[in-house]
Protein backbone atom coordinates (compact mmCIF):
# COMPACT_ATOMS: atom_id res chain seq x y z
CA UNK A 1 0.00 0.00 0.00
CA UNK A 2 0.86 3.38 -0.38
CA UNK A 3 3.03 4.97 2.52
CA UNK A 4 4.80 8.59 2.75
CA UNK A 5 6.96 8.42 5.98
CA UNK A 6 8.47 11.81 7.53
CA UNK A 7 11.12 12.43 9.59
CA UNK A 8 13.83 14.55 10.95
CA UNK A 9 11.90 16.67 12.77
CA UNK A 10 12.46 17.90 16.16
CA UNK A 11 13.52 21.19 18.68
CA UNK A 12 15.68 23.69 17.05
CA UNK A 13 17.10 26.90 18.31
CA UNK A 14 16.12 30.16 16.09
CA UNK A 15 18.32 30.22 13.37
CA UNK A 16 19.48 26.44 13.53
CA UNK A 17 18.84 24.19 10.63
CA UNK A 18 17.26 20.63 10.39
CA UNK A 19 16.84 18.37 7.43
CA UNK A 20 13.37 16.72 6.70
CA UNK A 21 13.00 13.29 5.00
CA UNK A 22 9.96 11.59 3.18
CA UNK A 23 10.56 7.73 2.17
CA UNK A 24 7.54 6.90 -0.17
CA UNK A 25 6.86 3.51 -0.97
CA UNK A 26 4.04 1.73 -2.79
CA UNK A 27 3.63 4.15 -5.69
CA UNK A 28 6.16 4.81 -8.87
CA UNK A 29 7.92 7.62 -7.12
CA UNK A 30 9.26 9.63 -10.67
CA UNK A 31 5.62 10.13 -12.09
CA UNK A 32 4.69 12.22 -8.74
CA UNK A 33 5.21 15.54 -7.68
CA UNK A 34 6.22 15.69 -4.44
CA UNK A 35 5.64 18.58 -1.87
CA UNK A 36 6.42 19.52 2.31
CA UNK A 37 3.12 21.28 3.58
CA UNK A 38 3.08 22.98 7.13
CA UNK A 39 0.41 23.23 9.39
CA UNK A 40 1.01 25.38 12.92
CA UNK A 41 -1.48 25.56 15.54
CA UNK A 42 -4.67 27.14 15.02
CA UNK A 43 -4.09 27.83 11.40
CA UNK A 44 -4.64 26.11 8.08
CA UNK A 45 -2.47 23.51 6.40
CA UNK A 46 -0.28 25.74 4.35
CA UNK A 47 2.06 25.00 0.95
CA UNK A 48 5.78 25.18 1.59
CA UNK A 49 7.57 23.61 -1.62
CA UNK A 50 7.14 21.63 -4.63
CA UNK A 51 9.65 19.54 -6.91
CA UNK A 52 8.10 18.13 -9.98
CA UNK A 53 8.64 14.45 -10.94
CA UNK A 54 11.39 13.61 -13.14
CA UNK A 55 12.63 17.56 -13.67
CA UNK A 56 13.29 18.21 -10.22
CA UNK A 57 12.16 21.62 -10.95
CA UNK A 58 11.02 23.44 -7.13
CA UNK A 59 9.32 26.08 -6.14
CA UNK A 60 8.78 27.53 -2.79
CA UNK A 61 6.43 29.66 -0.95
CA UNK A 62 7.60 32.88 -0.67
CA UNK A 63 8.08 32.75 3.22
CA UNK A 64 10.63 30.24 2.62
CA UNK A 65 12.74 31.15 -0.23
CA UNK A 66 16.26 31.54 0.31
CA UNK A 67 16.55 29.55 3.39
CA UNK A 68 14.98 26.07 2.54
CA UNK A 69 16.11 23.92 -0.04
CA UNK A 70 13.73 20.65 -1.74
CA UNK A 71 15.24 17.97 -3.51
CA UNK A 72 14.35 14.64 -4.39
CA UNK A 73 16.18 11.02 -4.74
CA UNK A 74 13.87 8.78 -7.57
CA UNK A 75 16.53 5.99 -6.93
CA UNK A 76 15.85 6.15 -3.10
CA UNK A 77 12.06 7.46 -3.40
CA UNK A 78 12.77 10.28 -1.23
CA UNK A 79 12.08 13.65 -1.26
CA UNK A 80 13.71 16.13 1.24
CA UNK A 81 13.63 19.42 3.07
CA UNK A 82 16.82 21.75 4.34
CA UNK A 83 15.36 23.99 6.17
CA UNK A 84 18.19 26.75 7.21
CA UNK A 85 17.94 30.28 9.31
CA UNK A 86 14.80 28.50 11.41
CA UNK A 87 12.55 31.17 13.06
CA UNK A 88 9.81 30.42 15.55
CA UNK A 89 7.22 30.90 12.96
CA UNK A 90 8.59 27.74 11.24
CA UNK A 91 7.08 25.69 13.75
CA UNK A 92 4.36 23.73 12.64
CA UNK A 93 3.77 19.94 11.90
CA UNK A 94 5.41 19.45 8.74
CA UNK A 95 3.43 17.19 6.08
CA UNK A 96 4.72 15.13 3.04
CA UNK A 97 2.43 14.96 -0.14
CA UNK A 98 2.72 13.20 -3.59
CA UNK A 99 0.84 14.46 -6.55
CA UNK A 100 0.62 11.91 -9.39
CA UNK A 101 1.70 14.89 -12.50
CA UNK A 102 -1.17 13.21 -15.02
CA UNK A 103 -3.88 13.96 -12.25
CA UNK A 104 -4.10 16.46 -9.26
CA UNK A 105 -6.89 13.95 -8.00
CA UNK A 106 -4.53 11.23 -7.14
CA UNK A 107 -2.33 12.22 -4.14
CA UNK A 108 -1.26 10.93 -0.99
CA UNK A 109 -0.13 12.49 2.41
CA UNK A 110 1.73 11.62 5.02
CA UNK A 111 1.10 11.36 8.62
CA UNK A 112 3.69 14.66 10.02
CA UNK A 113 6.60 15.34 11.73
CA UNK A 114 6.68 18.06 14.08
CA UNK A 115 9.20 21.12 14.39
CA UNK A 116 9.87 22.98 16.92
CA UNK A 117 11.73 26.26 16.49
CA UNK A 118 12.21 27.78 19.80
CA UNK A 119 13.60 32.13 20.19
Amino acid sequence: QVQLVESGGGLVQAGGSLRLSCAASGFTFSNYAMSWYRQAPGKERELVATITGAAGRPNYADSVKGRFTISRDNAKNSVYLQMNSLKPEDTAVYYCHARWILSSSTYYWGKGTLVTVSS
